[in-house]
């Protein structure tokens, strides 16, 4: 492990891109490396231990997510002592640039993955896209994305209307449909809501053998933050790694949102659309006597009142 440390208590919050990128370099100094890819893109690498997390971020997120406008894999240096390499984009940009194809080809040609026990790879929305399809370089590793696109290529998915802008960017070169790109994973993990359409459909495209389906049903379109509001993701990250993740443990978990107010205005909305107004009721009751939630008080009261009318 380097000698030297990072102070991870600066906060770099409020920073142009550039900005932040001259901040990282100096934070990470001898311990690691920040390495521009063209003009979307850079790479930031921390050495800790001989775990490696690869995450794919971008700027922004990293602004809205972190307090300290941290990349998420510091955490994980921090905390468990694992090492970080962090692919950074401006925007989302699904990281679909001959820059960082062949900066991973340089991964590769320099053995870099080889000199750790355990790789994961790690990204939500594009960024899991991102983290599913340039797993292949590390053979073995284990994956975990959250609602990731399989591909954005029209002939395939054409019926995902979300993302127009980015017909026109190939999806047909390398590193292109990501589903493919994990048969070199030992194990892979997708997490998304069923009930959102376009991402229940993409997550049908990635049914492999090493590729498990994790659903969080009524959780909406921002998995990723619901996921840190509850307290979760560190969690699921580390036992992804450690090999320790299963459905089984991922439902406990996921008992969390019995406590996550969005979610439950999210249950309450559909419950009311589909008028199921026994299991309402049970619902709004269960909450008011756990929860301070004042819609949900309101709504017992008018229900109570209009059964008793």
């Amino acid at each position: 492990m380097p000698d030297a440390a990072i102070s991870f208590g600066h906060t770099l919050g409020d920073m142009t891109r550039q900005a932040w990128m001259s901040e990282v370099t100096d934070l990470i100094g001898a311990r690691g490396s920040l390495t521009p890819l063209g003009s979307k893109h850079c790479a930031s690498f921390v050495e800790d231990g001989t775990t490696l997390l690869v995450t794919f971020e971008t700027h922004q997120g990293i602004q809205t997510l972190s307090s300290q406008a941290h990349p998420l894999g510091w955490n994980m240096v921090k905390s468990v002592g694992w090492s970080h390499l962090g692919v950074i984009s401006d925007g989302d940009t699904w990281f679909r640039d001959p820059a960082v194809y062949a900066f991973f080809d340089h991964l590769v040609d320099d053995g870099f993955f080889d000199a750790f026990d355990k790789v994961l790879f790690y990204g939500a929305g594009p960024c899991g896209y991102a983290a599913a399809a340039f797993s292949v370089t590390a053979p073995g590793a284990k994956v975990l994305a959250i609602q990731p696109q399989a591909t954005l290529d029209p002939r395939v998915a054409a019926w995902d209307r979300r993302f127009t802008h980015m017909r026109r960017v190939s999806f047909n070169d390398r590193y292109g449909f990501a589903p493919d790109m994990l048969d070199a994973a030992s194990e892979a993990w997708i997490i998304f809501d069923p009930s959102e359409t376009e991402d229940a459909m993409h997550a049908a495209l990635f049914t492999k053998p090493q590729v498990t389906k994790l659903p969080m049903r009524n959780m909406g379109q921002i998995l990723q933050t619901s996921l840190l509001q509850m307290d979760l993701l560190h969690g699921l990250i580390v036992a992804t790694g450690q090999g320790a993740l299963t459905p089984i443990r991922f439902a406990r978990l996921m008992r969390a949102r019995r406590d996550h107010l969005p979610y439950l205005r999210r249950l309450l909305a559909k419950l009311d659309q589909q008028g199921r107004h026994r299991l309402l009721h049970a619902l709004c009751r269960n909450v008011a006597d756990r929860l301070n939630a004042p819609r949900f008080v309101k709504r017992l009261q008018l229900l109570s009142e209009a059964q008793d009318g």
